[in-house]
């Protein structure tokens, strides 16, 4: 027989008897096919990467047992074991789960890729949970500063987490965390108006992030500038699994799994702990930075039958600033030692009344307790904040097109706080402030929606009654909004509401406050346009108008020219309902959303925010007030082990509060207030994320630079007073992040499937 003959008969019997794995990868959250995504056989060397349609073929495999490896940067390492026979011709439909969303085998389809997670709202801004993680940043790992890169909020202030909106600090934004309003949950020292924050849970427990700029639903109360939904997911009810973070300042252990052999339940637990301080010790004297923190997270989900579920979750974080190796640079009145802590527990029931009905109820526990001393520990100022809620909400749908959605929350906050003074020569001290309270807030809510015409037109109108019992204070607040699907991919939405905020204990019952303060209230009209530009990207220009009255304020507190005169305040000035103005403004931003292509966004938005003071006539421009702001994020997985991430942020910048005029580089006090402001802010960010998988782990490295061109930015930090003869002030501005590197890594383990 030729040498010819042999060869044909060989290679038809190899094609005889090989083997083919084929098949197609998706995104677990909406289905979307993932290209770049490498697919291999655990132990050979039969490899393949998925193509743009999320295609992958193996080819010439013998039979036998094997185990089929999926991996790609951002997403849950997954294994499946499979046998193949002689010739078999195996197909998979691969689910990849992003790292920061619950572990799924199927697809969970939406009804649109940007389709409002909060219905009955005309606007809303969602993050998903891999633009959290890369949002977040590598140093600070902190879900609020991933939300300051969505368009409309504003933040120029790289040490917080806390940002404005619209013209709105944060003190008028309202935080819910699984439906529950928070109160300051935060790693920070408490008490101290330029203290920086990070928030005090972490970003790999999250799902999705909702920002409501304005108009929000009345499903949401008691604040007047913005609403933050932050939800939870729930631990895989697949695999069990173990993530180990590292990074400059911090390191972390997540571990989830499912409960019981029937999984009808799942765990999640976290744990992080800052090393920042410890370095800082190491390195540098500066007094500024000796601050630390630990926190812990679980969640527990249990399907107690079909139709009724329980979940649990707690919340614990402490921080702690220690400034004693610089005891001997330190004031008679700065914290030297300083301590938070904050615990947020709740327990929740949800209800399914098949077909059309939902019930749910959450009952929740914060507390939040500070103590801070000076050189000497003797107190400064210290503080104790309880809080219980109860909430519950019910869904009932009469028709496809029609809803109704109604709810109550019951909450009986308690606060209790001080602040002292010292005198050095002779020494005395002096009690500043000194506060005890508590109060009791009902409020009912309900919203009826419509989706006539198939949905090209969805109408919703409701309404929110709320109560507070120091006043007593009682306010009904409605809302209305309109959507309207002129023709195929373009939107139009309107929107109208009207909302309160009541006064913090603190202002009710502190020296400076009285029990007499008004809620404060505010009008928010919307208008948009929106368009889809091809079928993963939109184009949306936003409209806005927010009318404040009965807005906090101390009048007299900031020394000022009154008459061409130095006016000296006194330090009792007290709190009142003075101030009234408006924001108004537009944003406009392009979108795009994918798995496998190019993801994010670029926002400009424009603003004025003036207010009225009523006691003095003053007017001026709101301290958060910024005329151009510019987000822009992008996010690209340029092969299936790297993913490249950008952020860049301009703020034509914020007020110096107070009655100022600068003279050169010398400020004086002046007979207007906010007229000096800090200069253009601008950040540009840049971070590579690089994944090594093996066979049942998964190595991730993070890369970041902040600050990439070294750009000199400056926050307002305090007004250290003013020469009594010339009216020079003294005005402390604190230089924000250099270019600063930072790197980090994530462990993942997972039991095989």
């Amino acid at each position: 027989m030729s040498g010819v003959a042999v060869a044909l008969l060989l290679f038809a019997a190899l094609t005889q008897t090989s083997a083919e794995v084929r098949g197609i990868v998706r995104d677990a959250a909406g289905g979307e096919p993932l290209a770049r995504v490498e697919v291999t056989l655990a132990g050979t060397s039969h490899r393949a990467v998925s193509d743009s349609a999320g295609r992958f073929t193996i080819a010439g495999i013998s039979p036998g047992e094997y185990v089929l490896h999926v991996s790609t940067v951002g997403y849950r390492l997954l294994t499946k074991p499979f046998a193949l026979s002689a010739g078999e011709v195996k197909e998979f439909e691969i689910v990849l789960s992003p790292e920061m969303f619950r572990h799924t085998e199927r697809v969970e389809v939406t009804a649109g890729l940007f389709e409002p997670l909060v219905s009955s709202s005309p606007s809303e801004r969602a993050l998903t949970g891999p633009e959290i993680k890369n949002l977040a940043s590598v140093l600070a790992d902190d879900p609020l500063r991933a939300v300051q890169g969505l368009p409309g909020a504003t933040s120029n202030d790289d040490f917080n987490s806390r940002f404005s909106l619209r013209g709105a600090d944060y003190h008028r934004l309202g935080l819910y965390l699984d439906g529950i309003l928070l109160h300051a949950p935060f790693h920070m020292v408490a008490g101290e108006p330029a203290s920086g924050s990070l928030t005090a849970f972490q970003g790999d427990t999250l799902e999705a992030a909702v920002l409501l700029p304005g108009a929000w639903p009345s499903r949401y109360g008691d604040r007047t500038g913005g609403i933050v939904d932050l939800r939870t997911r729930e631990g895989s009810r697949l695999v069990r699994s173990l993530r180990l973070t590292g990074s400059a300042s911090n390191s972390g252990l997540l571990a989830e799994g499912p409960l019981g052999r029937r999984r009808r339940g799942a765990w999640l637990a976290s744990v992080r702990k800052s090393y920042l301080q410890y370095i800082i010790r190491r390195t540098t004297d500066d007094p500024t930075l000796a601050f630390g923190f630990t926190d812990a997270q679980a969640k527990l989900s249990y399907d107690l039958s079909t139709r009724h579920s329980l979940s649990m979750s707690v919340v614990e974080a402490i921080s702690d600033l220690d400034r004693a190796r610089a005891r001997n640079r330190l004031g008679l009145n700065s914290v030297m030692l300083g301590d938070y802590h904050v615990t947020i527990a709740s327990l929740g029931w949800r209800a399914t009344l098949a077909p059309k009905g939902l019930l749910e109820s959450r009952l929740a526990f914060l507390r939040e307790s500070y103590d801070n001393r000076n050189r000497d520990r003797r107190s400064l100022a210290g503080g104790r904040y309880v809080e219980w809620a109860w909430t519950g909400t019910g869904l009932w749908s009469f028709s496809p097109a029609a809803s109704l959605e109604a709810g109550w929350s019951l909450r009986r906050p308690r606060d209790n706080g001080f602040r002292n003074w010292y005198e050095f020569s002779p020494f005395a001290v002096q009690r500043r402030d000194d506060y005890r309270g508590r109060a009791v807030q009902p409020a009912l809510f309900a919203v009826q929606s419509w989706s006539p015409a198939g949905g090209r037109v969805r109408l919703s109108a409701g309404a929110r009654w709320e109560r507070h019992s120091v006043g007593p204070l009682s306010v009904l607040l409605p809302h209305a909004s309109l959507g309207l699907g002129v023709r195929e991919g373009t939107q139009i939405s309107l929107g109208w509401g009207q909302y309160a905020q009541f006064p913090e204990i603190q202002w009710l019952f502190a020296r400076i406050g009285s029990p007499g303060l008004l809620a404060e209230r505010a009008t928010h009209y919307l208008a948009a346009i929106e368009q889809q530009v091809g079928p993963r990207a939109r184009l949306r220009a936003e409209f806005y108008s927010r009318h404040d009255r009965d807005l906090l304020f101390r009048p007299l507190l900031e020394p000022r020219i009154q008459e061409g005169r130095i006016f000296n305040p006194p330090l009792d000035a007290p709190v009142r309902n003075s101030v009234r103005g408006y924001a108004r403004g537009f944003e406009v931003f392009l979108q795009q959303r994918s798995a496998s292509r190019l993801s994010g966004w670029i926002a400009y938005a424009y603003g004025r925010a003036r207010l009225r003071e009523g006691e003095t006539g003053t007017h001026f421009a709101a301290d958060h007030d910024q005329r151009h702001t510019v987000n822009a994020y992008g996010s690209y997985r340029v092969r299936p082990s790297v993913n490249v991430s950008a952020r860049w942020s301009y703020g034509s910048g914020f007020p110096i509060p107070g009655f100022l005029r600068r003279d050169g580089g010398t400020y004086f006090l002046a007979a207007a207030r906010n007229e000096v402001r800090l200069k253009p802010y601008q950040r540009a960010d840049l971070r590579v994320n690089k994944a090594f998988a093996f066979d049942r782990w998964k190595l991730t490295l993070y890369g970041e630079v902040v600050n990439v061109f070294n750009r000199e930015n400056f926050r307002f930090d305090t007004f250290s007073g003013y020469h009594p003869q010339t009216g020079r002030a003294f005005v402390v501005l604190d230089k924000m992040f250099p270019i600063l590197p930072s790197a980090g890594v994530m462990l993942e383990f997972e039991a095989r499937q």
